[in-house]
């Protein structure tokens, strides 16, 4: 019969060997197909930069990267089907500022944590959101839509792609920077909503520059103001509402994770490609077209972005005192 000591000698002496063979297997991803889950359906710009990434990534390691689609319940549907795989680093998932930081911070019960078990691997784009007004809307700046809602209180509406969304916390957050009060008309989802401010059914809305900065520069919407900091590079005519509301900012956002227990070299080498693909001239230039800005950081620097993100809508949240989960 083995002995307590020579056993310990044995699993000593086996140590290295599975360290080693970690490395190897991080050194050697991939060696079979890639899984990306984005918990969006089919189509917008969610897909169009999964598919973009998914791509580059297959040229450059030779393996297939697939990108399935598994919509629902505020992304929970997609994050849990990630952490229901093999933590080995080939089953990853492609998520947004919506269900990393904003559900989080309203409160919306899941079976998972984000900050705990999710690891980050790299923010991918920022997306400035647009202000836009229906043309008969009588208000072609911020401070005109302003000086219109307080002669108007509680008569003016404007649209969110659902409650909750980045979208619809922006514009309250807009309203209590402002002073201003407007009616919450929620969506669910994009399409619907900009179908009815085309249609004049309601007024206003953020959302995000692939999808409404054609119908401005077409003369269907006015554009009244972008959401981020900076002026965005695609629209740089554009004022930013914080040139008019001091403080006022807020972005969409792109991220790629895995399981919080996969291999921390295969996510290091992840990261390592994903950046440079961020950082090809084509694909800036493919993005930025869409108005989708490339964002190439470390874990590390998304982990930051998301709490910062949390925070900030935690804030907006008590501040406006809503009552959303």
């Amino acid at each position: 019969m083995q002995s307590a000591a020579s056993r310990v000698v044995g699993i000593a002496a086996f140590l290295p060997l599975m360290i080693l063979g970690g490395a190897a297997a991080a050194q050697n991803y991939p060696v079979k197909p890639i899984r990306i889950v984005v918990h969006f359906p089919p189509g917008g710009p969610t897909d169009m930069v999964a598919r973009t990434i998914g791509q580059k990534l297959t040229e450059a390691w030779g393996q297939q990267v697939i990108v399935e689609n598994r919509p629902g319940a505020g992304g929970v549907i997609g994050v849990e089907a990630v952490l229901r795989s093999p933590p080995d680093g080939y089953t990853l998932l492609f998520a947004t500022g919506g269900s990393m930081a904003v559900a989080p911070a309203i409160g919306i019960k899941a079976s998972y944590n984000v900050f705990t078990d999710l690891a980050p691997i790299g923010l991918l784009v920022v997306n400035p959101q647009i202000l836009v007004v229906h043309p008969s809307v009588p208000a072609n700046s911020v401070a005109g839509l302003v000086k219109l809602a307080k002669s108007k209180p509680g008569q003016i509406n404007y649209a969110s792609v659902g409650p909750g969304s980045p979208q619809h916390l922006g514009t309250e957050m807009l309203k209590h920077m402002t002073g201003i009060d407007m009616v919450h008309i929620p969506y669910k989802g994009t399409a619907p909503a900009v179908t009815d401010i085309l249609a004049g059914h309601v007024s206003l809305m953020f959302n995000s520059m692939p999808t409404v900065l054609p119908l401005v520069k077409a003369g269907r919407l006015k554009g009244l103001a972008v959401s981020s900091a900076k002026r965005s590079p695609a629209a740089p005519d554009i004022p930013t509402v914080g040139e008019t509301v001091p403080g006022f900012q807020y972005v969409t956002w792109y991220g790629l994770f895995a399981a919080a227990t996969a291999p921390k070299d295969v996510i290091a080498k992840v990261n390592t490609e994903i950046v440079r693909i961020l950082k090809e001239k084509d694909i800036g230039e493919r993005f930025a077209s869409q108005g989708a800005e490339p964002a190439p950081g470390t874990p590390e620097d998304l982990a930051k972005f998301m709490k910062a993100e949390y925070e900030q809508w935690r804030k907006t949240i008590a501040a406006a005192k809503l009552k959303l989960n």
